[in-house]
């Protein structure tokens, strides 16, 4: 919305350059004078500037030197007149990258008119004693990162007229003593974090003209007070959570045209933006009484209904905005346009109503408004054909129609490009996802040369590509891909200098890939995947500064060309799959330390896999499957440190599977299938789940966990009889005395262990069923890898099945890896843990099992009560399957799932006598029952606060300095602070910003400083929809399919701010500092409250059909 940033701008210059017809410098005071006068400002001045930190352009270089008068200082304007003769009346320092604090002596400064420090780097808080400046009337404290609230005590300043405070990082609520301030004319609050409602009291403020409070936190209803401010000209509240309906009695605003004298140029602003709220209802009829109204902007709200009648009588509207983008929120306003909708705005330069239910064929009436410049209707559901005579709009540069049912058969049709040659500012062309059939006409060769964007995505259009398209030397975007096109691609594409992005993924063309694509040196991404284009690739796509190339599923011959490999700006994606390439993967691999994913998998590739692969740093996804690669796995790979997915599957690989790739830490799939590997598959890292990794069609591979069900390996050593057989046979027997010593020693020791263990275990609820390690065994089928549920750090989970008083019992066996550093001591936190605690969120523990297995090695395990819907993790990233169809956890369950873990923490920090921190809260340690009821569970890191460690006995380091996974884990936890309650509150909030986001904190996308604790405070402040699980959102369409429409809307705006209310708790809960997180048994209150709230907002609807 450039024009309303403009008019901003230009209103604020207006209100901010005071006349001051008595101020002058004043330089030819007496010395003694003008101490006398300046003394007590002299020095408010100098210890503002002591607390300046930071003055990069010296602007304060003349403050302080004795010989320049302090009313010559930089920024400083004097009196001339009277009392205020020689007193400093105006302190301007804008835009000057000033860094520090803003002093509380400025408040001594008591003439003071003026005060503007906008633009700087000021930070702290505002000063309560600014409101001693008892003559101030314009504060511009804005585009600072100034904390903390708005102190009420500028309400004593009665002669404010201007509050610009806007782009900070205040808190708190807009003080309602504000409207004291009767003479008070702007007050901009804008980009804050300001919450609360609007005060009514500013309805007091009869001189108010401009009220600017978007992009804060702002909740409740507009009040109703603030129709009767007859000055309004600009009042701005998009971007909050404003919610309710838009008063029928907005018309009363009828000065939202005309412009006081004193804002100079701007005589005819008026502008009215709420966009971006949960406004809902309809648009009111009396917005037509607004009859000087420039710019409306009702964006991003749930208003439904038609547009009134009424609104043409805005014959003053510039700038109309309706949409409903649906990342920000979402409009349902339906009908068809008006026929005559052009004839009743004349002076329209902007109309948007993007995202809305709209139907029925664009109005011709439309081609009327001479000054349009924007043409905005995408996602609706317009229908008919492009009417030829938008051609007439010479000021028209964007034209978006994305996502209609917009058609074009034949030539007729497409007439409309035709006509559009004669609009030489377009720069915007988007048709997209419509449904255009035919011939791209020839003409398109003739549209404007600045024009930046055309795109016909996503349609059935056919037939050849114009060779004349390469005319249009502005395209920066030209998107073409999932269509019928077919023939060559078009050699005069390399004339577009300025292409930035080429598409023409899915259609069917064929030929070879131009060379002249090489031209397009700021060609930054290239997708020709899934069509019919045959030849070698061209080594002239190496000058391009590319950062993602698909040209994957063509039938390309020959080697990459290492001129490719070459290109330093790669780094997001390089696939050539399934083509006919050949040759060698040429060690120029190496140079591309910046790639993401790299894909040469269903080729004939040969050769051996280059050690220079290592160097690729970054590289996260690698698969060069199915293709001839032979030899080793080089040892180089091991640098490879962020490798996530490997697929090696299908060449003729051999040797050993080297150690290293187990000790990947990031890697989650590995496929080495059906190459020629042999000897001893390692027991390490991946290799200890069988679900991860795939190393079928390798006879010679031994060895590795049981599950894998391979022979066991063999070492074949040469026995030869010699002169020193008697030795051998007198070692061997004293060897095998020692190890039935020890072995009785194990067995004497794993029987007092039992003892013990047992003891940990005797709870008072009676004795619980015994289980040897051969039941287990029995139990889970020998550990098969089928009933393998799922593998922690310190051990695995398997389903089984045992008998209990005759009765078949599910259950879930974790078996302990005692292999593993720590997992002893886990072992034993678990048992005293759960010896101590009941609750009906906990897992409940069935018994434990302290033994030898078949092979005599220390055996240890737990039996859980089995949870038949597995754990919260699958649920939020994997859609699990149920009754054959995918589901996902609507919001009611998500509630609920989050209230019971909140329960169970609840109970842990208040439990008696002393509190237990769960110390590994996350998703997959959540498991729901048959009824999704949620229960918390895997104690193994859990702590009693204030316990002495020695209680746990021989505490390993491993365990001992455990404290939770990566991303859950509590900042302080890294810095080596002891566990505490809060720790696992911030775990929580981490956990309720996973389930409504659907976003994990280990994803890619948060890295460095920036985190998914940011990522959602940032889009709480005005996107609070574009950050929410989609799948929740497609819940919200699906069920509002089968209730009536009058339902729909309201459940939607209920939806969204029940999760924005959700959000906000997980923020409170995972704030950086322990003292500022919430305790988890407000956050339970509060989450109580929500579902109460959204289940008796909820219209009554069967519950079945909101689950569906």
């Amino acid at each position: 919305m450039a024009t309303v940033i403009i008019m901003e701008l230009l209103l604020f210059v207006s209100f901010l350059l005071p006349c001051w017809a008595n101020t002058a410098p004043l330089a030819t005071l007496s010395t003694a004078e003008t101490a006398t006068n300046t003394g007590t400002d002299h020095l408010a001045l100098m210890e503002f500037r002591s607390l300046i930190t930071g003055d990069p352009s010296q602007a304060l270089r003349s403050w302080g030197n004795q010989s320049i008068p302090l009313c010559q200082w930089h920024g400083i304007t004097c009196g001339k007149r009277g009392n205020r003769r020689g007193r400093v009346i105006a302190l301007d320092l804008p835009d000057l990258n000033l860094e520090g604090n803003i002093v509380s002596s400025l408040g001594n400064l008591t003439y003071l008119r003026q005060l503007d420090l906008r633009a700087n780097s000021f930070h702290g808080i505002i000063p309560s004693e600014l409101g001693r400046l008892a003559q101030l009337e314009h504060l511009n404290l804005s585009s600072n990162s100034i904390g903390g609230e708005i102190p009420p005590a500028l309400a004593s300043c009665e002669h404010l007229q201007v509050v610009s405070l806007r782009r900070n990082n205040l808190q708190g609520v807009i003080p309602a003593a504000f409207g004291d301030l009767s003479e008070l004319q702007v007050i901009d609050l804008k980009h804050n974090m300001l919450k609360g409602s609007i005060p009514q009291e500013l309805a007091s403020l009869q001189n108010l003209k401009v009220l600017i409070v978007g992009h804060n936190n702002l909740t409740g209803d507009i009040p109703f007070e603030l129709w009767s401010l007859k000055s309004l000209v600009y009042l701005d509240l998009k971007a909050n959570m404003i919610t309710g309906q838009i008063p029928t009695d907005i018309g009363n605003l009828e000065n939202l045209s005309p412009i006081p004298s004193s804002l100079g140029n701007l005589s005819s602003l008026a502008v009215l933006d709420v966009q971006v709220n949960g406004l809902t209802g309809n648009i009111p009829e009396s917005f037509g009484n607004l009859n000087q109204l420039s710019v409306l902007s009702l964006t991003s709200n749930n208003l439904t209904g038609q547009i009134p009648d009424t609104l043409g009588k805005l014959y003053s509207l510039t700038e109309f905005y309706l949409n409903g983008n649906e990342l920000e929120g979402q409009n349902k306003l339906s009908g068809s346009l008006q026929s005559d909708v052009g004839n009743k705005f004349p002076k329209l330069k902007r109309y948007d109503v993007f995202n809305n239910a709209f139907h029925g064929t664009i109005p011709l009436s439309l081609c009327n408004i001479s000054a349009l410049e924007m043409l905005q209707l995408a996602i609706n559901s317009f229908s008919g054909v492009v009417p030829e005579c938008l051609g007439n709009l010479k000021n028209l540069f964007a034209l978006v129609l994305t996502e209609n049912q917009l058609e074009a058969r034949s030539d007729e049709d497409w007439s409309f490009i035709s006509s559009l040659t004669n609009c030489t500012k377009l720069q915007y062309i988007i048709l997209s996802k419509n449904k255009l059939e035919g011939v791209l006409p020839k003409s398109v060769a003739n549209l404007s040369t600045s024009l930046g964007t055309f795109s016909i995505t996503n349609n059935t259009v056919s037939g050849n590509i114009p060779e004349g398209i390469g005319n249009l030397i502005g395209l920066g975007t030209l998107h073409l891909g999932d269509n019928l096109l077919n023939g060559t691609i078009p050699d005069s594409l390399g004339n577009l200098q300025n292409l930035v992005e080429l598409d023409m993924t899915l259609n069917k063309l064929s030929g070879l890939i131009p060379t002249t694509l090489g031209n397009l040196t700021m060609l930054n991404r290239l997708s020709l995947d899934e069509n019919m284009l045959n030849g070698p690739l061209p080594s002239s796509l190496g000058s391009c500064p590319l950062e993602f190339l698909s040209l994957a599923n063509n039938q390309l011959v020959g080697p990459i060309p290492k001129e490719i490999f070459l290109i330093s700006t790669l780094s997001d994606f390089a696939s050539f799959q399934g083509n006919k390439l050949t040759g060698i993967l040429p060690p120029e691999v190496g140079d591309l330390i910046n790639l993401a994913r790299l894909d040469v998998s269903g080729n004939t590739i040969s050769g051996s896999i280059p050690t220079s692969l290592g160097k690729c740093s970054s590289l996260q996804y690698l698969s060069i499957q199915e293709n001839l690669f032979e030899g080793t796995i080089p040892s180089s790979m091991e640098q490879l440190k962020g490798l996530q997915v490997l697929d090696l599957s299908r060449n003729n690989l051999s040797g050993q599977i080297p150690e290293f790739i187990g000790r990947m830490q990031g890697l989650t799939n590995l496929n080495i299938s059906f190459n020629n590997f042999e000897g001893q598959v390692p027991k390490l890292g991946i290799f200890l789940n069988a679900s991860t990794f795939f190393i079928e069609g390798n006879s010679g591979l031994c060895g590795g966990i049981p599950q894998l069900n391979l022979p066991p390996c063999i070492n074949h050593t040469s026995k030869k009889w010699s002169h020193k057989l008697v030795l051998v046979i007198s070692l061997g027997s004293t060897t095998l005395c020692i190890i039935l010593a020890c072995s009785l020693f194990i067995i004497w020791k794993s029987k007092d262990h039992v003892r013990n263990i047992r003891q940990i275990l005797s709870l008072p609820n009676g004795p619980r069923m015994r289980v040897s390690y051969a039941d287990l065994v029995k139990a889970t089928s020998g550990f098969a890898s089928e009933n393998l549920l799922g593998t922690g750090s310190f051990g695995s989970v398997y389903r089984g099945t045992i008998m209990n008083d005759g009765q078949e019992v599910s259950v879930a066996v974790k078996v302990l890896r005692l292999q593993q550093r720590g997992a002893s001591q886990s072992f034993l936190a678990e048992c005293e843990t759960l010896r101590c605690i009941r609750h009906r969120n906990l897992v409940k523990i069935l018994t434990v099992c302290s033994s030898i297995d078949s092979s005599g090695v220390d055996f240890k395990a737990l039996v859980f009560e089995f949870m038949p819907n597995g754990d919260l993790d699958k649920w939020l990233h994997h859609h699990l399957l149920e009754d054959g169809n995918h589901r996902v956890l609507n919001l009611s369950e998500r509630i609920d799932i989050a209230i019971d873990v909140a329960c169970a923490l609840e109970y842990l920090h208040c439990h008696k006598p002393v509190p237990v921190v769960h110390c590994d809260l996350k998703p997959s340690n959540i498991l729901l029952d048959n009824e999704k009821v949620a229960h918390l569970g895997d104690f193994g890191l859990a702590r009693f606060l204030h316990e002495d460690d020695t209680s746990l006995p021989v505490i390993s380091s491993g365990w001992a300095t455990r404290r939770g996974t990566v991303g859950y884990a509590a900042p302080e936890y890294g810095q080596g602070n002891e566990v505490s309650t809060h720790g696992d509150t911030y775990s929580y909030g981490i956990l309720l910003l996973e389930m409504f986001t659907g976003k994990r904190p280990t994803d890619d996308e948060f890295a460095h400083d920036f985190n998914l604790h940011k990522y959602v405070e940032l889009a709480l402040r005005d996107q609070v929809t574009r950050v929410v699980d989609q799948d929740l959102l497609s819940a919200i369409e699906d069920g509002k399919q089968k209730i009536p429409m009058s339902d729909s809307d309201s459940i939607t705006g209920i939806t969204i701010a029940s999760i924005t209310s959700i959000l906000n708790i997980g923020i409170m809960c995972s704030k950086e500092l322990p003292a500022d997180r919430i305790q988890i048994s407000d956050a339970m209150k509060e989450l109580l409250d929500i579902k109460e709230k959204y289940r008796t907002r909820l219209p009554r609807i069967d519950d079945q059909q909101v689950k569906e």
